[in-house]
């Protein structure tokens, strides 16, 4: 299984000019822990898959909200010339595909 399978809503934005951040939620506390138990999502993955330093990258687990926020900083400032996402809204993509290990 794949964390798209598994998620109601996967979302990237900025989190200022020169951060994204990508929420990750559920519907159902079962589904997070399952999540969290495969360790899937960590500070190390998350830096590997978007390639930022791992010091940069932060992994938020949140059980009351259902929900983990990922947050690393942009790779170039909002709106500069080489930016090609200026809202960021296109930065969660890789998440939709990410196998899900013991998911069943």
């Amino acid at each position: 299984m794949v964390l798209g399978d598994l998620t109601t809503l996967i979302r990237s934005k900025n989190a200022g000019a020169f951060w994204l951040t990508i929420d990750i939620m559920f519907d159902d506390a079962q589904k997070l822990d399952q999540v969290v138990e495969s360790g899937a999502i960590t500070t190390e993955s998350m830096s590997r898959l978007f390639r930022v330093d791992p010091s940069d990258c932060k992994v938020i687990v949140s059980q009351p909200a259902l929900a983990i926020k990922v947050s690393f900083p942009r790779p170039v400032p909002s709106g500069s010339w080489s930016d090609t996402d200026m809202v960021g809204g296109q930065q969660y993509a890789p998440l939709l595909t990410l196998p899900i290990e013991g998911s069943k």
